[in-house]
């Protein structure tokens, strides 16, 4: 792990001191449920409907008494319900069948459920089991990106370059520090870069400030040219 990744990652590490999985779970099983229903959706608004309804389903047990119609309308004040459910509904029966209800704690084992791709099952190892993972969501990808810590256009060569760069005792950590950071300060559109603590290591606030200083030359070079002259009007001419 070089230098400035470790310079980053101490810092952010200063500035969100309590950064961690803000999905509210109990078990492996219900942040299984709630990652998976936390796709192109807010964590918020996953906190809001699930607390109460693991008070009454809070395994996989319970959940298989629920029919599918019966899962859509607990779930339906959250995004993409109707796909979730059908997903919830195979996962919850794969789950008893092939593993007594009991969350797998490897990723190939977690990969086969239904709904459950890298990002949910990395959130899993990570935050259930303690599992050295990066999950790479859409925070995690910009700023990896951004900042410079990795180069990559798609999410899985992101996890790879992460994993490459970042020693594994901070992968779990890494995640949580990036998403905090990605909702306070260097959001997708107009990142607050004036007030980035890792600006300095910042490979984005670096291009930006370049591109700041080179449209600055161009507006003093532009103001040292001699105005084009106007030719004057003929005598006698309107």
């Amino acid at each position: 792990m070089n230098a400035k990744n470790r310079r980053i990652f101490e810092v952010l590490a200063q500035r969100y001191p309590d950064a961690h999985c803000e999905l509210l779970h109990e078990t492996p099983f219900q942040l299984l449920i709630s990652t998976v229903l936390s796709a192109q959706t807010t964590d918020v608004q996953v906190n809001k409907v699930m607390p109460a309804v693991y008070e009454r389903l809070p395994d996989a047990k319970a959940w298989l008494s629920l029919s599918l119609g019966e899962i859509e309308e607990t779930i339906k004040s959250i995004g993409l319900y109707k796909s979730k459910a059908r997903h919830i509904y195979a996962l919850v029966r794969m789950l008893l069948e092939e593993w007594g209800g009991e969350v797998p704690r490897t990723l190939e084992e977690l990969t086969k459920l239904p709904g459950v791709g890298r990002k949910t099952a990395n959130v899993v190892l990570a935050n259930a089991y303690g599992v050295p993972s990066i999950a790479v969501d859409t925070h995690v990808f910009r700023l990896a990106n951004r900042i410079g810590i990795a180069h990559e256009k798609n999410v899985a060569k992101t996890e790879a370059a992460l994993q490459k760069a970042l020693d594994p005792d901070l992968w779990i950590q890494a995640h949580h520090l990036l998403i905090f950071h990605g909702r306070a300060l260097c959001t997708a559109r107009s990142p607050k870069c004036d007030l980035c603590p890792i600006r300095d290591d910042c490979d984005y606030d670096k291009s930006q400030r370049a591109l700041a200083r080179a449209a600055l030359r161009q507006k003093a070079k532009k103001s040292k040219e001699p105005s084009p002259r106007v030719p004057s009007r003929e005598k006698g001419r309107p």
